[in-house]
């Protein structure tokens, strides 16, 4: 995996929470730490507009284009 090198300007109590949190041995050094939040959060950020789109969906409708597909299929169960 190829990596860049970025600047980032952050708040000191937050940075001391980080060193803290290396000192305990959870992450090797600050890198590590930043590179593993930002990919937490981009995954949970990732599921949450997956929930979203979700939502959107007309379960009803759903079901009949699926029912549609799969003709001669066992028929879908109740919810």
């Amino acid at each position: 995996m190829s990596m860049a090198k970025i600047a980032i300007t952050m708040d000191k109590k937050l940075l001391k929470h980080v060193d803290h949190l290396i000192q305990r041995g959870k992450f090797w050094n600050r890198s590590q730490a930043i590179q593993e939040a930002v990919r937490e959060n981009l995954h949970r950020l990732e599921r949450k507009r997956l929930v979203e789109e979700s939502m959107k969906l007309d379960a009803d409708e759903e079901r009949t284009f699926a029912e549609e597909v799969f003709t001669g299929e066992s028929p879908w169960p109740e919810y």
